[in-house]
């Protein structure tokens, strides 16, 4: 029976008992504790296995852990590092992933939650007679509860309450503390988002200042984020303070997976016959020198070959959090941004200086600032070295994104049609009085405006669907109008088809990408298609006693109508 898949499982101690699949990446172990910074920051886009290798760490340090949990990987070949280092430490982990909410106060008090729930896993401490009085009350305030059991803390334990925490465990334990951090940022974003940014960074300035400045308890800290944000001040006047972003070469192989990975995860569950299409839909990012798989992605797929060998990739990526990112940039896009983003999509690539250390404040102040955080937060990669001054070649990393990309053009593009109704209106009634001119001039004005597809590495399909799209959501604001989209008629599946009801009109559209311009050659072959596999046959079922039919050739921002 094969090894199971940890589809969603960050729990180091979990996958290494309950015999799961785990990729390696104890090597972090090591280089971690050769280079021994005192307090490091990992920035990487979501997904990329941030929150496992902070499991992994804890699991490594922490005093009473199971050293069985190591056999057989890198860390244990270290035999002096694990002799020194393992089961030797008391650690504090925490994830800020849910400190959120649409006030501050909420906000404050899910910062509550996060660091009492970690504070009580150490009631050792309440009886501790290694602290004194006063020690054990400084504790007792970090996790007190209300009456309905929620952790209550003043403004001033709750900046202090790391440090309590790191002191009260050294103490106890007689050996400094590790401290976990795991997204750091999110409490910044959501808070920028819901307009109590600068209360959120004066907490967390004043929280990591307190536990990572002067903290005498302190061994070593490790954060995680997908924005380095130093600019912010909150880790002002740090000594020995290391941040390894994207560029950076250090740890470069210990976040994503590697190209041999892959294929040795593919190779184990028979699915080495899709090597192409995993590299073709989840590689192409670049941390530093190394090229990488996005592990989410490629765990996901390799569970779903696992259930059906002939399953195809999918965007597992685009549905682990919103896209507002992309919403924001393009909404925001110049005439030349546009050009820009076209570029991309086509399969190019664009120069930019790429600032990594922003605040989010900073995001609106320039439109090209936001080709920094599309870089950080993995939507762009880099191509090729960087120059000095940090202006590098960027491009879309692989064909999940791209369509990521595509998906949220075109919603742009529906959002600014339907702002003239009229114009919308009068571009959908020319379906239903078959004029072929107006139809054209209309879609044509449309595709003016907005991204065309032409990269050579899409497929056919893939261009039609973008252009299906477009269609779909203009059709979809028409009252009276039964639209249908690849659905089952006659011999195939047309693209649409559109009862109109009242009028007793059907309409049948096939849409085609004309290569190299040829519209009219694609337009008669889309009307042949529609009339070999009785696209209509559905309509006149249901009553329709005028068909009309449309082939529609399109090409970049142009089209072709033809009527048959």
């Amino acid at each position: 029976m094969k090894t199971m898949l940890p589809v969603g499982i960050e729990n180091f101690e979990r996958i290494r008992t309950e015999d799961f699949y785990y990729v390696d990446k104890t090597g972090l172990i090591r280089d971690l504790l050769r280079n021994m910074a005192y307090v490091n920051l990992f920035t990487r886009p979501r997904r990329f296995g941030k929150t496992l290798n902070m499991s992994m760490l804890k699991y490594f340090f922490e005093t009473g852990t199971d050293s069985r949990l190591f056999d057989g990987l890198v860390i244990s070949e270290e035999k002096e590092l694990c002799e020194r280092y393992m089961g030797k430490f008391p650690v504090i982990s925490i994830s800020l992933k849910n400190v959120s909410g649409r006030n501050f106060e909420t906000a404050k008090s899910m910062m509550c939650s996060a660091i009492g729930n970690e504070a009580m896993r150490f009631s050792c401490l309440e009886q501790s007679e290694r602290l004194t009085e006063r020690e054990r009350q400084r504790y007792t305030a970090v996790v007190h509860l209300d009456v309905e059991g929620a952790f209550v803390m003043s403004d001033k334990i709750l900046q202090d309450s790391l440090l309590i925490l790191s002191q009260c465990l050294w103490k106890h334990y007689g050996q400094k503390v590790v401290i976990l951090v795991d997204e750091y940022d999110v409490p910044l974003d959501k808070a920028y988002q819901a307009g109590y940014y600068d209360d959120m960074v004066e907490l967390l300035r004043n929280l990591f200042g307190q536990a990572f400045k002067t903290n005498d308890s302190l061994f070593l800290a490790v954060l995680t984020g997908c924005l380095r944000v130093s600019k912010e001040s909150i880790f002002t006047g740090l000594n020995n303070f290391s941040v390894y972003t994207v560029k950076d070469v250090q740890y470069n192989e210990y976040f994503g997976f590697t190209d041999r990975e892959v294929r040795k995860m593919l190779a184990c569950y028979g699915g080495m016959e899709k090597y192409d299409a995993v590299r073709e839909w989840y590689d192409g990012y670049r941390f530093g020198k190394v090229d990488v798989y996005c592990p989410w992605d490629v765990i996901n797929y390799c569970h779903a070959l696992k259930m059906d060998p002939a399953a195809r990739p999918q965007n597992y990526w685009i549905n682990t959090s919103g896209n507002d990112i992309i919403r924001k940039f393009i909404h925001g896009a110049r005439e030349s941004t546009k050009a820009e983003i076209e570029r991309l999509v086509e399969g190019g690539s664009i120069r930019k200086k790429i600032r990594q250390e922003l605040t989010y404040r900073e995001l609106d102040a320039k439109a090209d600032h936001l080709w920094s955080l599309l870089f950080t937060t993995g939507y762009l990669t880099q191509c090729g070295e960087a120059e000095e001054d940090g202006t590098m070649e960027l491009a879309i990393p692989n064909r999940e994104v791209r369509w990521i990309f595509v998906d949220q053009i075109q919603e742009w593009f529906e959002e600014e049609m339907a702002k003239d109704s009229r114009k919308l209106e009068n571009f959908c009634r020319a379906f239903e009085e078959n004029d072929t001119a107006a139809i054209e001039e209309g879609f044509n004005a449309y595709l003016s405006k907005t991204i065309s597809i032409r990269d050579n590495n899409v497929r056919r399909t893939m261009k039609e669907n973008f252009y299906h799209g477009i269609l779909l959501g203009i059709f979809g604001n028409m009252d009276g109008w039964q639209v249908s989209s690849n659905a089952e008629s006659g011999e195939g599946y047309s693209d649409i088809s559109i009862e109109v009801a009242c009028r007793e009109i059907g309409i049948v559209i096939e849409l085609k990408y004309a290569e190299n311009a040829g519209f009219d050659e694609a337009c008669r072959a889309a009307l042949q298609q529609i009339l070999d596999r009785r696209y209509e046959e559905t309509l006149v079922k249901d009553g329709m006693k005028t068909i009309y039919r449309y082939g529609i050739a399109c090409y970049r921002k142009r089209c072709k109508v033809l009527a048959g």
